[in-house]
């Protein structure tokens, strides 16, 4: 590990326990003072850090941020598990659990197909915006200003003849998702696999991850995926419920969608 980042990790710890200025800090990093300032410039451009009218230094945002959606995960995870191991069970096919940080879309738990055909995906890796299922749940939950920012910023790689490729083809499929519950990535990543997506909700509401089921087309046609569609959301509802969340009754859980 790199000197700079540790002394970035031990100026956060030290701010931990109370603000404090540059001078304190320089003092307990046993460093130039340059170099702590450097370091603190940087933390602070990505809000790990804010000065405040005393010029002393807390910690910012970003931080709090990022320990909400580690302790989010690990508590989604672990309430998730059991109820996507049975759906796993019952179809037998791939299941991912995706959650959403900063701008991306990251895997953060898997069960794998019974069948010799299996998904390249890991824990860890971040999804395609534009085509798979589990992003467009999470980006279909944003306020519309996010949506739009995000969308804009996508370099809309078409990974297959399938894919979204315009911001706006992307939003409106957004608004589809956001109407009916669930989302279809209908060969648009990879040519050889389609997959279906549903939202799970934390106890105010907000769709803090999604899961979703992916097959080899040569496993299932378009039409028997969607015939997945209930028990999925049925497994996401529960996780959700788990998670102190009751489904309103006007909250749609499938509309019929025209296979294209």
């Amino acid at each position: 590990m790199s000197q700079s980042l540790l002394r970035a990790l031990d100026l956060l710890e030290r701010l931990a326990n109370g603000p404090a200025g540059l001078d304190e800090l320089a003092a307990a990093a046993s460093v130039h003072k340059t170099t702590v300032m450097r370091l603190l410039h940087a933390l602070e451009e990505r809000r790990f850090v804010v000065r405040d009218e005393t010029q002393r230094y807390r910690l910012g945002s970003q931080l709090f941020a990022l320990a909400a959606v580690a302790l989010d995960q690990r508590e989604v995870i672990g309430i998730a598990r059991p109820h996507l191991a049975r759906f796993n069970q019952s179809t037998g096919h791939t299941v991912h659990l995706a959650a959403l940080e900063g701008d991306d879309v990251v895997y953060i738990d898997k069960l794998e197909s019974r069948h010799p055909v299996r998904m390249y995906s890991r824990v860890g890796l971040t999804a395609a915006l534009h085509a798979a299922a589990v992003a467009k749940v999470l980006l279909a939950d944003l306020p519309p200003a996010r949506q739009r920012a995000i969308a804009d910023g996508i370099d809309y790689v078409p990974l297959t003849e399938h894919t979204i490729t315009t911001p706006e083809g992307l939003l409106a499929e957004l608004a589809t998702v956001a109407r009916q519950g669930w989302a279809l990535d209908g060969s648009e990543h990879e040519a050889f696999v389609h997959c279906v997506a549903a939202p799970i909700h934390d106890a105010r509401g907000r769709v803090i991850a999604a899961a979703s089921c992916s097959v080899p087309v040569v496993l299932l046609d378009r039409p028997g995926l969607l015939d997945l569609v209930p028990e999925l959301v049925a497994c996401t509802d529960a996780v959700s419920a788990d998670l102190g969340w009751t489904r309103p009754p006007t909250t749609p859980t499938q509309n019929e969608r025209t296979p294209s």
